[in-house]
């Protein structure tokens, strides 16, 4: 009974958070270009498709200052709901996305790697232990952290962030 309960909760939840939410979309990649960002491309076009707007896209380079200082930007915008990055999750030296982001957030939904790294599994195999994503909020926004691959992040998507996002906003605003 009380599984039941719990399904009737996620589902009214989900029931009041409806809408569309404002999210930025930031590319960390050294290599890329806003022409040539195919993983942002993938984020942009989902959240689009679902009913949500994307009023910032920026690609920035793979650096720890510039990383914090675009999130602290993005905070104080009022037209950011949520952030979403993608690139440099990985265990290169240049990868700093994780450890900066993580560094800043106020809270932290450590189910969002776990359901990753799972739902990764069947597509990549042992490679998934790679794959490094994060989720959680900063200054009342949501922020999730996906790695670089146009795959990955459709995978992120699709079975992760746009399930959740409006309740996850929802949530922020109570």
């Amino acid at each position: 009974m009380a599984g039941k309960k719990l399904q009737n909760s996620v589902a009214e939840h989900r029931e009041k958070s409806g809408g569309s939410a404002d999210v930025a979309v930031i590319t960390l990649s050294m290599s890329r270009s806003l022409d040539s960002d195919k993983s942002g491309d993938v984020i942009q076009n989902l959240l689009e498709a679902n009913g949500h707007h994307v009023p910032v896209r920026k690609l920035i380079p793979d650096n720890r200052n510039v990383l914090r200082a675009t999130l602290r930007e993005l905070t104080r915008d009022k037209d950011v709901q949520a952030i979403i990055t993608t690139g440099g999750t990985g265990v290169a030296p240049l990868d700093i996305t994780i450890e900066t982001v993580q560094s800043m957030l106020d809270k932290v939904l450590p189910g969002f790697n776990a359901l990753f790294m799972l739902l990764s599994y069947p597509q990549v195999k042992s490679a998934a232990m790679l794959s490094r994503a994060l989720a959680g909020t900063i200054k009342g926004k949501a922020i999730f952290c996906l790695p670089g691959s146009p795959r990955a992040c459709k995978l992120a998507m699709e079975s992760l962030i746009l399930p959740e996002l409006g309740h996850i906003l929802m949530l922020l605003r109570s």
